[in-house]
């Protein structure tokens, strides 16, 4: 039986991924690669709607992709790539562009989220339409599946009424992709706002933990996380925040339940409940930090792995622009 396309990605907006993009997002992804077939894009095309420092864009782009391998993402399973290594994804972006209504793109709260932060005269046009981008990203590879957080299913409903259009209008081009909505369980906050995700925009970067942070710095964020006064160690979200955090990391971590590892701190203090966790996410992400500097000392192989798996996207990339080609009446060559 042919396995149904899934495509995901991230942006290469940081030096490290943080725990919340490994347990939210990346260890997901490494279990659907042998149910689907896989892309996973690292969206450098996105990550320049805001400024970027060059050096740091590339330095981040080879980062990004040495953290996706550490943590599990097989080259040999899964077509991992460059958005920019794949030119239909701005020329398919640019189609869309012409069938997207104004209105349309802004009602996007994302764009008015990131717009009222910076100002709408320093937001730019690549800001206001990078949805449709998103949308161009998705239907390139025909995906059954597309893996999104909550905040992502606007920007998927935009994407299934993008490619419903076409469709209705030049004939059945694209697959209209089905949100897979990622496991509320393994929702990660911020260690010294436990009321907020854990983001790379922390205000805070004790808050964040890195997948390359070093095992001590970690010990030291974990052992700072804001917890509360009454010492009882419960899960329970709205009134012990702090806490329920460091319970729901060590549960996404080991796979123990919370009901039982909160059953074997009972009578134990704080100390031992940030201990337990910080041990816990060392020995998880220690073994990813190590084997993503190994591949960053061969940057040759590295880029090797990364036009492997754009050559293998680009097949399917390129025939979906052509039919797209074909069907707006474009001359080919």
């Amino acid at each position: 039986m042919t396995k149904p396309n899934l495509l995901s990605g991230m942006q290469p907006s940081a030096a490290s991924l943080h725990l919340g993009n490994y347990l939210g997002a990346l260890t997901q992804w490494v279990k659907m690669q042998d149910d689907f077939n896989a892309y996973y894009v690292i969206v450098d095309l996105h990550a320049i709607t805001v400024s970027q420092d060059p050096s740091e864009l590339r330095q981040n782009t080879r980062r990004t992709a040495a953290q996706y391998i550490a943590a599990g993402i097989d080259p040999s399973k899964s077509a991992l790539f460059v958005q920019s290594h794949i030119p239909a994804h701005a020329q398919l972006a640019w189609v869309l562009n012409c069938i997207t209504g104004f209105g349309e793109a802004s009602r996007m709260t994302q764009f008015k989220d990131k717009s009222q932060k910076g100002g709408a005269d320093n937001s730019s046009v690549g800001l206001f339409t990078y949805p449709i981008l998103q949308a161009a990203d998705i239907l390139l590879y025909q995906p059954k599946a597309v893996p999104v957080g909550e905040d992502q299913r606007q920007h998927l409903e935009l994407t299934r009424d993008l490619a419903t259009r076409f469709n209705s209008r030049f004939g059945k081009t694209f697959e209209i992709p089905e949100a897979h909505i990622l496991k509320e369980t393994a929702k990660i906050y911020d260690l010294q706002e436990p009321t907020a995700k854990m983001s790379k925009s922390a205000q805070d970067p004790k808050g964040l933990v890195n997948l390359m942070d070093e095992p001590s710095v970690i010990a030291k964020k974990i052992k700072s996380a804001v917890t509360d006064t009454d010492g009882e160690i419960r899960f329970d979200r709205e009134a012990k925040p702090g806490v329920s955090n460091l319970i729901g990391i060590y549960s996404a971590v080991t796979g123990e339940s919370v009901e039982s590892f909160t059953s074997s701190l009972q009578g134990q203090g704080y100390g031992a409940l940030k201990t337990a966790v910080a041990d816990a996410v060392v020995a998880e992400l220690d073994p990813i930090r190590l084997r993503a500097q190994e591949l960053l000392a061969d940057p040759a192989e590295l880029d090797r792995l990364l036009a492997q798996g754009a050559a293998k996207a680009n097949q399917i990339a390129e025939r979906t622009l052509s039919d797209v080609y074909d069907k707006l009446g474009f001359v080919r060559p």
